[in-house]
């Protein structure tokens, strides 16, 4: 016999993020809309892709891989020392700056947003201090491990249930992301089920 939450239960929601990665920003915002409607927290965990891409060629994405591990080093520094919810602020001024903002002064962008957040400036020093990428590390390993390997950014854990993606454009909003979550979050919870996926026809849609 199947044990049923509560109703009024909330789901323990987890996210695993790079800053750089437009289609993890997107799906960030679709969970961040259903989140609000639902009333449940996120856990907001940095990664990097950079690690995650060790030792391959990723062409004219190396500058965008590295920025975003720096804005990942700062994520740590912050999720060691602050509320964890300030992470997920963080994540939002970093993304909101690089994606619909289109700006690339990364240095300038962290200083903005760590003002806008409420944190100490002294934070920014983070961006170039190694041993943060102990925590990416960690982070980046923990988040392959429930839902990879050959798998990127987002990855979302919901009551210990670990998928990729979803991989969307544009973030859906009202009652079709509501629908988007149930049907994935249902798809992702039957043991054995590991994949569904179609070609891109479109690129990122801020």
């Amino acid at each position: 016999m199947s044990i049923e939450r509560p109703e009024s239960a909330q789901p323990v929601v987890e996210f695993w993020f790079d800053p750089i990665c437009p289609w993890c920003w997107m799906t960030s915002r679709w969970v961040s809309d259903v989140a609000a409607a639902r009333g449940f927290d996120i856990a907001w965990h940095p990664v990097s892709l950079k690690i995650i891409n060790e030792g391959n060629d990723v062409g004219d994405h190396e500058e965008g891989m590295r920025q975003g591990h720096r804005l990942g080093r700062v994520a740590a520094a912050v999720a060691r020392a602050q509320d964890p919810s300030a992470v997920g602020r963080l994540y939002t001024e970093f993304g909101t700056a690089i994606h619909p903002g289109g700006r690339d002064d990364f240095d300038g962008i962290l200083a903005e947003a760590l003002a806008a957040v409420g944190l100490d400036a002294e934070l920014a020093a983070a961006a170039d201090d190694e041993q943060y990428d102990t925590d990416l590390r960690e982070n980046t390993a923990h988040a392959l491990e429930i839902a990879g390997p050959d798998v990127g950014v987002p990855v979302i854990s919901v009551d210990g249930v670990a998928f990729f993606g979803p991989v969307v454009t544009p973030a859906p909003q009202g009652e079709q992301a509501l629908r988007l979550w149930d049907g994935i979050v249902a798809a992702a919870s039957v043991p054995g089920f590991y994949e569904l996926k179609r070609g891109r026809t479109s690129g990122p849609q801020f």
